[in-house]
């Protein structure tokens, strides 16, 4: 007679995969939350390198600089930061732009995210 072991299951209960949903679905909702800033940033980051490497940039002036920004930043809806904001410096004969600005994202009720950004034309 041939008596074999009951094989035990493995696996997630109903509750665990519950649970698991719940803090995914959480964490998926502050991500699409805080995107947007990333992806502002990275646009920002984007003009300052743009302008930084444009030749006619180069011997320009501050306010040549800072009207160049306003017409990129219209055109990409960059609404963080403004012209007045860039730090304009000269590295090598090329301008070097630097900005710092805090972008606040609201999470949930009165619970807010607040993020600190520091974009450079540095490569």
């Amino acid at each position: 007679m041939n008596t074999a072991m009951p094989v035990q299951q493995r696996g997630i209960t109903f509750g665990g995969f519950i649970f698991g949903a719940f803090i995914l679905v959480v964490v998926s909702i502050f991500a699409l939350k805080l995107i947007p800033a990333y992806m502002e940033d990275a646009q920002i980051k984007n003009v300052f390198n743009a302008i930084a490497h444009d030749p006619d940039m180069q011997k320009a002036s501050p306010r040549d600089i800072r009207n160049s920004f306003d017409k990129r930043a219209s055109i990409d809806a960059i609404k963080s930061i403004k012209a007045e904001d860039i730090e304009i410096s000269s590295d090598n004969g090329k301008p070097f732009l630097s900005a710092s600005y805090s972008v606040k994202v609201p999470l949930s009720g009165n619970v807010s995210l607040v993020m600190e950004f520091n974009p450079t034309s540095a490569e």
